[in-house]
Formats: C-alpha cells, structure tokens, sequence
C-alpha cells in the first residue's frame, strides 16, 4: 500500500476527520461525502469523495484500510483499536471530545425516546474521543509529550491548556463520562 495514504482504523475515524478538514477553495467543511472501497496501486483503500457544499468543488480523500477491519459496535462508539491515530492528534480528538460534551443536556432533561438515545449517543462518542487521547500516552508516562500534537489546531489546545493531556485529568474525564453514561 503506498505510504502516502493516511491509514484510517474505522469509518467513524475517517468520517470525523473529515468533518474537521476545511473546503481548499472556500473554507467551508461542509461536504457530503461519499464513501467507495476502492483499489489503490493493488491494494484495498477507502475514497471519500463530494462536493462541497459552500463553493461545489469537488472534495476527495483516500485512506489506507486497517489490516483487520473492526465493525462498528451496536451501543457504544469505537474510532479505533488499540493504536493512536494517524488522522487526528490528541489535541484534535479532546477538542472533539469537548464539543460533544457540550451538546449533551443535562440528566433530568424532558427528553422523548429519541432525545435521549441521540444524548447518549453524544455522550458516548465524548467518551470515545477521551479514550482516543488516552491512547497516545505512552505506557509509564503521567502526560501526553509534546511531540504528539502535529496540527496546528492540535497544538492550539495542548498550548492553551497543557494541564488537561496529563493521565489522571483524562482519565478523570474518562470515568465522569463513563459513569454518566451508565445512569442514561
């Protein structure tokens, strides 16, 4: 497989990595991509390909596929196996993580069936992007280094707030999360 395509672990990787990457020509990220098993140079791929939704501009993006292609799992939200990502760093998928956190009303909310499973949904892909971040923590370590935030919007949050990449803060995320999410 050539080197130049980005690996993408799961489709939800590729779909959120997506989101975030902005039109060249106008700025904007909203495109509605789709999705094709495609052969690249002999080897299997996925193309992600639309048109832009601010300018029309055609948008395209191929990935690498993971040797071991993991579904995606029916009550919970998975970007990956155990690996870090390629696409996205860890400053990247706390932001993420944050965003969805946001969105996510409070408990005693009067929510119908359908507000409640796209809450805990929201909930859950918070949790999954925690774990994300996590994964880039190299095993004896107390922080995420430095050196793991290679964008510069990734670098933007570690800067801002370097405090917040250490292990117990995430993990301290991860278990409020967790935990919130068991009482949906």
């Amino acid at each position: 497989m050539p080197q130049t395509l980005p690996p993408a672990r799961t489709n939800a990787e590729a779909r959120l990595f997506l989101r975030l990457q902005p039109c060249h020509v106008c700025g904007t990220a909203d495109c509605a991509f789709r999705s094709a098993v495609v052969t690249v140079d002999g080897e299997l791929a996925s193309r992600y390909s639309g048109e832009c939704a601010g300018c029309g501009t055609t948008r395209q993006y191929e990935f690498r596929m993971p040797d071991q292609v993991l579904p995606p799992p029916t009550d919970t939200v998975r970007f990956g196996a155990d690996n870090p990502s390629e696409l996205l760093d860890p400053g990247m998928w706390l932001w993420y993580s944050d965003q969805c956190a946001r969105q996510v009303p409070e408990r005693g909310a009067n929510l119908d069936d359908r507000g409640r499973r796209a809450a805990r949904h929201t909930l859950a892909t918070a949790l999954a992007a925690v774990e994300e971040v996590l994964k880039f923590l190299p095993d004896s370590a107390q922080a995420v280094p430095a050196t793991a935030f290679s964008s510069m919007d990734g670098r933007a949050v570690y800067e801002r707030e370097p405090g917040r990449f250490t292990r117990a803060r995430l993990e301290a995320i991860r278990d409020h999360y967790a935990g919130t999410l068991s009482t949906w």
